[in-house]
């Protein structure tokens, strides 16, 4: 995320912490959860600066240490407020950030409002499927035309892509330089002609990914974020917000996932042997060092942008997430073989206000389905290994994997 911009008259952590209890005191007295619809009171919080409170004024921030945005959410979520990204994931946790280091002043008025509020879903369009974890080597073309550019590829595990309005793309520009340096960032609208969204069914039913082909898309410069050629940098911005979104935590105590085999343990005392507790005991000591762990990363980097850490944090949560939910199915027995399935003509969800979104029919009391949902996750945010990778190369200082396409023109670079 970008480095904090301070709101004139705070200063300091504690100083910060008053201003964010003083404006969420606000924003609840006026617009009570309970009474206000979704989109009213998202709007309310963004006008507040408790969207993202590290950002600048006026731009869904106060200006205030980012480490207190789990203080905000903890008053705003505790009074009964929606959780934007479980909303909006890709624009709360990714496009937000994005947008607010790398657009024009007038991008960051058009887009940050109603992403925030839900107004607008946003996707990211990165992954290609000769281009996943070595995401340098996408293959979409961007030719400039002048004053826009057209588009041409092919991406795919396209989380809520069929409902998004926006889209984060990656594209290549130049393809006889090195990876790297070729590629350029631009904000795409996702209802441009040419933009085709194909839904993937996945093992829970569901159709959450999808595969989008864009043919002839034309973009203007305008949404260009970035300079052209620096879109690895700005794509860096993203990428790092996203494994930080995922693998942050919260900081309350059996919070997160840690809480679906912990509400198992409470509601079925039947189930319970002396093996399964001892198990239990362990995830939640892994659980509780992650939320610590988590909680000190965010004390230590205050409003200065997101490192490494964020992948390790990331590799931690994810391979601790598919540990609690295969203890859940273990817990469960041969009840864990009764999944009825996903409804595939569930539609988006009206949350009030003209918000519609796509949810899961069922939350986490639907554990067999979360079982399922749950191998996605050492994938999506970067594959477990990659992330191994960076946190040796970035964090530990280990000597870097061979690479052979090292220095040479993408063009040049042989493609299966």
């Amino acid at each position: 995320m970008t480095q904090s911009t301070v709101h004139p008259g705070v200063s300091g952590y504690e100083e910060g912490r008053r201003a964010v209890s003083a404006a969420a005191g606000k924003v609840l007295a006026g617009h009570p959860p309970a009474a206000t619809p979704v989109r009213q009171f998202l709007g309310a919080c963004f006008d507040a600066g408790l969207a993202w409170v590290h950002f600048p004024v006026g731009r869904g921030g106060l200006g205030v240490d980012a480490g207190l945005q789990d203080f905000a959410d903890g008053i705003l979520q505790g009074a009964g407020g929606v959780n934007p990204f479980q909303l909006n994931p890709i624009a709360y946790g990714m496009a937000g950030p994005t947008v607010v280091a790398h657009a024009t002043e007038d991008m960051k008025t058009r887009l940050l409002r109603p992403m925030y509020t839900c107004e607008h879903v946003w996707c990211q369009l990165f992954s290609e499927p000769g281009a996943g974890s070595d995401l340098a080597g996408l293959a979409t073309r961007a030719v400039s035309g002048g004053a826009d550019w057209v588009v041409n590829g092919q991406k795919i595990w396209t989380s809520l892509g069929h409902v998004a309005r926006w889209a984060l793309l990656l594209a290549r520009t130049d393809p006889d330089v090195e990876k790297h340096q070729g590629l350029t960032y631009f904000v795409l609208d996702m209802r441009s002609p040419g933009v085709e969204v194909r839904p993937l069914r996945q093992m829970t039913g569901e159709a959450e990914f999808n595969e989008i082909f864009l043919t002839g898309v034309r973009i203007p410069d305008t949404q260009r974020l970035g300079e052209v050629g620096e879109g690895w940098r700005v794509a860096m911005t993203t990428l790092m917000n996203e494994r930080n979104a995922i693998g942050a935590g919260s900081s309350v105590r059996n919070s997160g996932l840690i809480r679906v085999p912990l509400r198992l343990w409470a509601q079925r005392p039947d189930l319970r042997t002396p093996v399964l507790q001892d198990r239990l005991v362990a995830l939640f000591a892994r659980a509780d060092a992650a939320r610590l762990t988590g909680d000190r990363q965010r004390v230590e980097r205050g409003g200065g942008p997101i490192g490494p850490e964020g992948s390790a944090a990331k590799l931690v949560l994810s391979e601790l997430g598919q540990a609690i939910f295969d203890f859940c199915m273990d817990f469960l027995g041969p009840e864990a073989t009764c999944y009825s399935g996903y409804d595939a003509r569930h539609e988006p969800e009206d949350l009030g206000g003209g918000v519609k979104l796509w949810t899961s029919a069922a939350g986490d009391e639907d554990v067999q389905r979360m079982f399922l949902r749950s191998r996605a996750y050492t994938i999506e945010g970067g594959t477990s290994d990659i992330l191994r990778n960076i946190v040796g190369e970035r964090v530990l200082g280990l000597p870097g994997d061979l690479r052979a396409d090292r220095d040479k023109p993408w063009a040049e670079v042989p493609r299966g």
